[in-house]
């Protein structure tokens, strides 16, 4: 049978937000990220903006002498990852107490486009510039992108296959996806995967300015630059940064103990094999990858409640791409909210898909839209719902992300809540809700110690209106534990059982996470009756 994936572990280094929780709350302002060129000069240069990551210390993640033989992606990664593997438990500390044969079930896949180009032309500038002595040793093995992911495995004694993934705009889709694949299979039970990028060098920007595919009527204000699919957009903005994530598979995850961000249920992708940097007008093989991976998820278009767009801001691509979403998702395409996190940030070419991946969360986890910014004149070829504005509210259990190349590829990944229903495993649910059943049990004896000190502080009216909401919460962990407990491992028999636990907790099967935020929403609400 095949293994469900999920993501429990994410880092960020992102042009608007250094930190998981400062790209959070970015994201969620619509705060732009893009600002003039600071890393070389750009004076004569028709595009003098990017997304770059500001007040990143790369010497804190490698020391000078390395980092002279290495390009900034590896610095950038490393920090990342740093964090993905933390967020999941695997601080620094426990990853040095680990067991040689425990780092040989990690593995790693990178995603990059062009990960070390802006080294490769920092040596070519010594080189012509007759200063061969500062000329790195290392100029072909760091010159190629093949070695970055070998600088993670280094860093954190990982011992699985370490590989990197190079396809353009999907490299860390792919990287992810490839991941997901193993952990399918049985491979390995845990993958550090995602994509950074860092394109930004005097010869790159040139040549993208040449293929006149970036904006340049916005070097005054470059805040309002990345403006997708509004009817006067020009051109992407370049873009750096790193979004890193440890995906593992359920039962190994759940035996552990892990927070769970979401589960990773389909991936599709197709090729148009139209064109080295064209897109073919129809939007058929994007809508095809979209198709594939919701069969894959089992699930309809009905069951999409939010869309990550590719979003480039080049009128060819946000153009093909609502084409696309309306062959995929029909009549329902109108009502699905759907956001460009590239307004925000730019374009971090291969590293973009795992942005996007990583801004998807945020919106799950906080019931909360990114914005798509600078949505300022509507397009009558882009007339879905972009969300425009910030703060739009919105529950979401099944998501997609959506990426297409300059060459044809598309590549389409979606994700869920762990605790949307999806197909009923009897012993991951039992076990599941059995396991949160604890948590809010433990938010009720919270609870139980708020009112006892409530009733030797307060009046006896607040310690009524205390006593109701425990007296609710013991009522719904007995009810619930009796439901479950009552469980045979037979799937049929748990099915009953879960719809008893429905009557009692009015919340959907396999939900016990919401019920367990419920119960905690009470007890915050208890004690605001103490302050």
């Amino acid at each position: 049978m095949s293994r469900r994936v999920v993501i429990t572990g994410m880092g960020c280094l992102s042009p608007n937000g250094n930190g998981n929780a400062a790209f959070c709350r970015a994201i969620l302002d619509g705060r732009s990220g893009v600002g003039r060129i600071t890393r070389f000069p750009a004076d004569d240069l028709p595009v003098q903006i990017a997304g770059e990551v500001k007040n990143f210390d790369e010497l804190a993640w490698m020391d000078a002498h390395e980092r002279k033989h290495v390009s900034r992606c590896v610095p950038m990664a490393l920090a990342a990852s740093t964090e993905a593997l933390a967020d999941a438990g695997f601080s620094s500390e426990a990853l040095s107490v680990m067991t040689l044969e425990q780092k040989r079930q990690i593995g790693v896949i990178l995603g990059t486009g062009g990960g070390a180009q802006d080294f490769s032309e920092a040596q070519y500038d010594l080189y012509y510039k007759g200063k061969i002595k500062q000329v790195s040793v290392f100029s072909i093995p760091s010159g190629t992108m093949g070695t970055m992911s070998s600088e993670i495995s280094m860093r954190f004694g990982l011992r699985g296959p370490s590989q990197v993934v190079t396809s353009g705009c999907t490299s860390s889709t792919d990287a992810m996806a490839y991941a997901y694949r193993q952990i399918q299979a049985g491979v390995l039970p845990m993958f550090l995967a995602g994509g950074v990028d860092s394109p930004l060098a005097y010869g790159i920007v040139k040549g993208f300015s040449l293929m006149k595919i970036m904006t340049g009527s916005w070097n005054q204000e470059p805040e309002r630059a990345s403006r997708p699919f509004s009817a006067d957009r020009d051109g992407f903005v370049l873009a750096e940064g790193a979004w890193m994530f440890l995906l593992e598979e359920y039962e190994h995850a759940h035996a552990r103990g892990a927070k769970i961000y979401c589960e990773i249920a389909g991936h599709g992708s197709t090729c148009e094999a139209f064109h080295r940097v064209r897109l073919e007008e129809c939007g058929e093989e994007p809508a095809r990858a979209i198709s594939l991976a919701m069969q894959e998820a089992g699930i309809s278009s009905a069951d999409v409640g939010y869309v990550n767009l590719h979003g480039t801001s080049t009128q060819l691509n946000d153009r093909i791409e609502t084409r696309a979403l309306k062959l995929a998702l029909g009549e329902r395409a109108a009502s699905v909210p759907m956001s460009a996190l590239k307004s925000q940030i730019g374009h971090p070419q291969g590293a973009c898909g795992a942005a996007g991946v990583a801004a998807t969360i945020v919106a799950m986890q906080h019931s909360q839209i990114p914005p798509t910014i600078n949505l300022e004149k509507a397009d009558a070829d882009c007339d879905l719902d972009y969300v425009p504005e910030t703060g739009r509210k919105q529950d979401i259990e099944c998501s997609r992300l959506n990426l297409t190349t300059e060459k044809g590829l598309d590549k389409k990944i979606f994700v869920r809540s762990i605790d949307a229903e999806g197909p009923v495993h009897a012993f991951d649910d039992q076990q599941e809700i059995l396991a949160n059943l604890t948590d809010i049990a433990m938010n009720a004896f919270a609870m139980e110690s708020v009112l006892l000190r409530t009733q030797k502080r307060k009046s006896d009216i607040t310690a009524d209106i205390c006593a109701i909401f425990l007296r609710e919460a013991m009522e719904t962990v007995e009810s619930a534990g009796r439901a479950v407990l009552s469980a045979s491992a037979d799937g049929d028999s748990l099915r009953t059982n879960l719809a008893v636990l429905k009557r009692f907790t009015k919340f959907e099967p396999v939900n016990a996470i919401a019920l367990r935020r419920k119960i905690a929403s009470r007890l915050l609400e208890a004690e605001r009756y103490i302050v």
